[in-house]
């Protein structure tokens, strides 16, 4: 594989790309890098490279010009004409780069064989100094981009770059995380050792990048080595028992727990088998969930004229947000109206359901039906609330539509991390959504349900399903 390098400190990459590794890799013919500075496509004698931005604002823009030159000199063309490689843009609203990215971009290379690797390595090799690593020589280019996979890497700086190079080239901006750097050479060194590492013949033990975290959608497991004790902490004993069966268990477990406890996001995707889902269901872990409260709101609710009015139970809203409740763990669901008929009505099927013959015919609806409560208004289940938990509940309301001048909006994220300190009481309106009395009522807004779409007129027991889901997943 040969890395392009495009960015206006090229001295960055010297001492990261002459040593360990990536040094060895470069020797036997593995890898092989270019560096190459818009200065020095600059046209005039102060080999300018950024302008003030159009629009105004803080800070410098870098010019199209001098980076377009060095991608057409690295044999680059416009959008739909052949390309020598990729273009990947180091730039913070890029898409995530991620392990199943790295394998994408060192794929054609990581199926070659251990003998094609080798064959590369008897080729001349340039020096640091001169601005190249590896094998390739400036002038055996296309040479280069006819027997490797190649890559070019573009470090933005200042502000960023310039709009129209990435209209014009099939530029993919990729982003190393939520954060801001100083320019995307650091951003640049990750991906490049992240994708040389799945090389064939770049690490030392083949098996050693399959074993990492990520590569099965998992955090890799611990690691131990001698002595047996120290700080009188023991290396686990399985380890040491020379089961090779027992260790490799031990090791999947582990795995699984890691990533239960610090990235539980990634088990969505991770290939897991039913031995992993039942171990996984055996851990205690915190659910916060049991700090996160419903309510089903009857009054205060609009009419299809926006009139504020009293609507009447639905025997299938009950159930559906009980069943949905009891699914995601949460600490109780409220079903509140002011008329003592339809309270006596909910007292009825919750009795047939939990008492009578229902209970009888469908024992698992007695329990998500065990955390329905019954109230007049939504204080009576702010009330409630503080007596079980002694916390005031952050009340968050719900609404299909954008609601102006409302309570503020947050975000699922913010909800789940609330339920770490703190209840939460979600608010969901019947009839045509909740009142302004009810929204006044609130300290936040959830986000609309597909409330960009043409379309939005999701029920109430859907719309608080997928709510539920937003806030606390599969692993919360």
């Amino acid at each position: 594989m040969h890395i392009n390098i495009v960015t206006l400190f090229p001295e960055f990459f010297t001492g990261p790309l002459s040593c360990a590794l990536m040094q060895r890799a470069q020797e036997a013919g593995v890898l092989s890098f270019s560096l190459h500075n818009p200065r020095d496509m600059a046209k005039d004698k102060h080999r300018t490279v950024d302008d003030r931005p159009y629009g105004g604002g803080p800070g410098m823009v870098m010019l199209p010009g001098p980076v377009a030159d060095v991608l057409y000199a690295l044999g680059h063309r416009p959008r739909g004409q052949a390309q020598p490689g990729r273009i990947l843009f180091m730039s913070p609203s890029g898409r995530t780069f991620t392990q199943t990215l790295a394998r994408e971009l060192a794929g054609p290379a990581a199926r070659g064989s251990e003998k094609e690797a080798g064959a590369r390595a008897g080729k001349d090799e340039e020096t640091p100094m001169n601005g190249h690593w590896g094998n390739p020589e400036q002038g055996r280019q296309t040479e280069i981009q006819q027997s490797f996979p190649v890559l070019t890497l573009l470090c933005g700086r200042y502000e960023g770059l310039d709009a129209r190079i990435e209209e014009l080239f099939p530029v993919e901006p990729l982003s190393v995380g939520d954060f801001v750097l100083n320019g995307g050479e650091a951003a640049a060194l990750c991906l490049i050792e992240s994708v040389a590492r799945l090389l064939p013949g770049f690490m030392g033990h083949e098996d050693s990048g399959e074993e990492e975290s990520f590569s099965a959608g998992l955090l890799e497991y611990p690691h131990y080595t001698r002595p047996e004790d120290f700080a009188d902490i023991p290396v686990p004993a399985v380890l040491r028992s020379g089961d090779h069966g027992r260790i490799a268990l031990w090791r999947r477990q582990a795995s699984l727990l890691r990533t239960l406890e610090t990235r539980p996001d990634l088990l969505a995707t991770a290939p897991l088998d039913k031995a992993d889902a039942a171990f996984l269901r055996a851990q205690t872990q915190e659910r916060p969930g049991r700090n996160l409260y419903c309510a089903l709101v009857h009054y205060p609710v609009l009419d299809r004229e926006k009139n504020s009015v009293t609507v009447s139970l639905t025997n299938l809203d009950i159930h559906d947000i009980a069943r949905s409740s009891c699914t995601y763990g949460l600490g109780g669901y409220y079903v509140l109206t002011p008329l003592e008929d339809q309270r006596a009505l909910l007292r009825s099927i919750l009795a047939h359901w939990r008492e009578g013959p229902g209970k009888r015919g469908n024992p698992d609806r007695d329990a998500a039906l065990s955390l329905v409560r019954s109230g007049a208004v939504i204080a009576d289940a702010v009330d409630d609330i503080r007596q079980k938990t002694g916390q005031e509940p952050l009340v968050v309301g719900s609404s299909a539509r954008s609601e102006k001048g409302g309570p503020p909006l947050t975000a699922f994220g913010d909800i789940a991390q609330t339920l770490r300190h703190r209840p939460v009481l979600l608010l969901f309106g019947t009839g045509h959504g909740l009142s302004p009395e009810a929204l006044a009522q609130c300290h936040a807004l959830a986000p609309a349900l597909r409330g960009y779409g043409a379309y939005n007129h999701l029920s109430v027991r859907s719309a608080a399903a997928i709510v539920f889901d937003r806030i606390l997943g599969d692993w919360r």
